[in-house]
């Protein structure tokens, strides 16, 4: 299909600065030629849990995600049809009623720790990047976002980190790098792999024009 979109597939850890990446993107062109996905958004609805044992679940963990919906919707958008974008509510880890329309768009960027693992996404990637960042500095950004966004406490932040978000990333996340075309380091702070993707991007959407 000659209008078929570019599919840009970025994983790293936790706080490593992928979304950084895919927003900047994102931003920097008009409507219709760069959306990005996010994994987040396709979390298990846990609606059906009491919301103790929905804070329980181990959410950096591959199974955490819904995979088939993911992929399904993926591939219905490289065809060419609209989709209807799920929206997760991190504070009561449910699926909100409402979702966000996605049309076509000359390039998909995936963001989300876990894009490259998947081998149903990987082969649907046109460019796969690893964004690596020390462990350090990816802890410290995600227990100030955690905070500020999602209502947690610090204490909260620690525990999940040392008994499910470490212990994943070195299992699922890390491993995945091995599939990665690019690996950038320290995520949107690095000024050069940006203007190199947005060199790439630019000649995806000279070839569409």
């Amino acid at each position: 299909m000659r209008n078929k979109p570019t599919v840009i597939g970025i994983a790293g850890g936790t706080g490593s600065g992928k979304t950084t990446i895919a927003r900047k993107l994102k931003h920097a062109y008009g409507p219709g030629e760069v959306v990005v996905i996010e994994q987040d958004a396709y979390y298990h609805d846990l609606s059906q849990l009491p919301l103790e044992k929905r804070q329980q679940q181990n959410f950096d963990h591959p199974a955490a995600i819904d995979i088939d919906l993911f992929q399904s919707q993926l591939t219905a958008l490289l065809a060419g049809a609209t989709i209807e974008l799920p929206l997760y509510d991190f504070t009561i880890h449910t699926r909100k009623p409402e979702t966000v329309t996605i049309t076509h768009h000359h390039v998909i960027v995936l963001e989300g720790i876990l894009v490259l693992h998947y081998p149903a996404l990987r082969k649907l990637m046109d460019i796969k990047i690893y964004v690596e960042t020390p462990p350090d500095i990816r802890f410290i950004r995600r227990l100030s976002r955690d905070i500020r966004k999602r209502g947690r406490t610090t204490q909260s932040v620690i525990d999940q980190y040392i008994t499910t978000v470490r212990p994943m990333h070195d299992l699922y996340v890390k491993p995945s790098k091995e599939y990665a075309d690019l690996i950038i380091p320290e995520g949107g702070k690095n000024k050069v792999a940006v203007d190199l993707l947005r060199t790439k991007i630019d000649s995806f959407l000279a070839e569409r024009k």
